[in-house]
């Protein structure tokens, strides 16, 4: 299972790959027609198209398991060489060698052109359809106006081509108007008010199925079959289509257009055919009104997921604070009772420590670097407290300074560190403290010398950590601690991307 869930993330992160792939296949498929020996043809096609547009695939796996976008660092150069560069030569030479073989060279054409194509497409989606989602009105458009807008262009589009196929004999017989896949600019001026009539009638036949999904999507589904159930769905359904069925029946066959196009509903309302298509139209809307309802209510349920995942995340920050307030404040406390000289240090060490933990630690995400500014910080403050022998050692390797983690997770271990280990040791203690973090990953490792008196407990520290982590990173973070032969050792690492 953890197999699969591994490819299934894999070709989601590569899905350009998987699309190119998918259209060899139709453009394989598109050679095998009319062929006696289709399955040959296929992995002809398939062989073909695989092996002289593999830089095609190569460049689109590549871009698939970076982070830089299609055009971001060296993806950039992927593209140009690939298809600004390949593509347009391989096409040149294919089409000159159209006529060299029976289906090599045609193959690799027309797979070209399709390559180029898609990859169109892919770009403007990336570049301009994408942004579209983020216009004020597209938000707002509706299914029900989307469908609306769809069948009024329709309406226009064939209104236009029934006009430029009048008086063409092909199409246009003394009794009857077929409507040919043609349009005429100067027929269409020139009978301006024709197109209009026809452009409206056509409208009206489209609102006879909008009519039956409108109250399909406003009425039936999030209504009678969401409350009701699938029993009253049928028989709600039932009901409407047999109230309204005969009067759109008998309006659209009275239509003018209808005559010309030689009698598209029958004169009388009551036929099946006209039930039989209001059924349809309810049957076809209803699995994507389902999967419309479906993915508001997951929406819905994540948004909800988030606020109160903020919420218990903001509860656990108030948690850790007094906490780490507490400690620190103990140890200004021992240092003023021995009236130490350092006392003014700590003192202002703990008021940078106060500042980022009010202000930096508010942010979602900091700096690598300022967490470590801030163990460092932590750690020379203890350190003037503790007076037994202590061998602290603190290694940090950052290769990315610009690396971003989510504040006051690493203190945690430093915190416990001291107070479970350090403080209870009779002898010298030790603590050792490991850092890298890079643009991938973050890996913290903290070892210290264990001894846990009596009456020692958990405390909240670590429970929050994980709860915190559970909400910041799940299924992203891997924290491990271990307790033998005296030695504390707390792992933790965070994927980052």
């Amino acid at each position: 299972m953890a197999a699969i869930e591994k490819w299934v993330g894999v070709l989601t992160r590569r899905r350009d790959t998987g699309l190119f792939m998918g259209l060899f296949c139709w453009v394989s498929i598109g050679f095998t027609i009319g062929r006696d020996d289709p399955w040959d043809a296929y992995f002809q096609s398939m062989t073909a198209l695989t092996l002289l547009w593999s830089p095609v695939l190569v460049a689109t796996w590549m871009r698939g398991g970076s982070d830089e976008g299609r055009f971001g660092g060296r993806n950039r150069r992927y593209w140009l060489v690939c298809f600004l560069g390949y593509l347009p030569l391989l096409l040149v030479l294919s089409g000159a060698l159209m006529d060299a073989g029976a289906l090599f060279w045609p193959v690799v054409f027309t797979g070209g052109l399709c390559i180029a194509a898609l990859e169109c497409l892919l770009v403007a989606d990336s570049q301009y359809i994408s942004r579209l989602r983020h216009v004020k009105w597209v938000r707002k458009l509706s299914l029900e106006k989307a469908v609306l807008i769809s069948i009024t262009g329709l309406a226009l589009l064939l209104g236009a081509m029934a006009v430029s196929s009048l008086d063409n004999p092909a199409y246009h017989s003394g009794k009857q108007l077929l409507i040919g896949f043609e349009i005429h600019i100067l027929k269409i001026l020139a009978r301006f008010p024709t197109f209009i009539s026809f452009s409206l009638q056509l409208l009206l036949m489209y609102l006879a199925g909008y009519f039956f999904f409108y109250i399909n999507s406003r009425l039936l589904v999030p209504r009678i079959l969401k409350e009701r159930g699938i029993l009253y769905y049928l028989l709600c359904s039932t009901a409407l289509v047999g109230v309204f069925y005969p009067f759109w029946g008998e309006l659209l066959a009275g239509l003018p257009l209808c005559k010309v196009l030689g009698g598209v509903f029958s004169a009388n309302p009551f036929v099946a055919e006209n039930a039989f298509g209001a059924v349809l139209v309810l049957a076809v809307s209803l699995p994507v009104l389902l999967a419309i309802q479906w993915a508001r209510q997951n929406s819905l349920i994540t948004a909800l997921q988030h606020e109160k995942s903020l919420a218990e995340l903001d509860l656990l920050k108030q948690q850790l604070n007094p906490h780490f307030f507490f400690n620190t404040l103990n140890n200004l406390y021992a240092l003023s009772l021995q009236r130490s000289e350092q006392t003014p240090e700590s003192i202002l060490q703990l008021s940078e420590l106060m500042r980022y933990v009010i202000y930096k630690a508010k942010e979602p995400l900091v700096g690598v670097e300022d967490e470590v500014k801030y163990l460092n910080d932590y750690l020379q403050l203890q350190k003037i407290r503790v007076k037994k022998g202590l061998d602290l050692q603190f290694d940090s390797e950052i290769t990315d300074g610009t690396v971003l983690v989510a504040p006051l997770l690493l203190i945690v271990f430093v915190e416990n560190a001291f107070k479970h280990g350090v403080e209870n040791a009779e002898e010298a203690a030790f603590l050792h403290i490991s850092l890298q973090a890079d643009r991938h990953s973050v890996r913290f490792i903290c070892k210290n010398s264990f001894e846990p008196a009596a009456d020692a407990h958990t405390g909240i520290g670590l429970t929050n950590l994980r709860k915190r982590l559970a909400l910041l990173y799940p299924g992203k973070h891997r924290l491990t601690t271990e307790a033998a032969n005296g030695v504390f050792v707390a792992s933790l690492e965070i994927d980052l991307l």
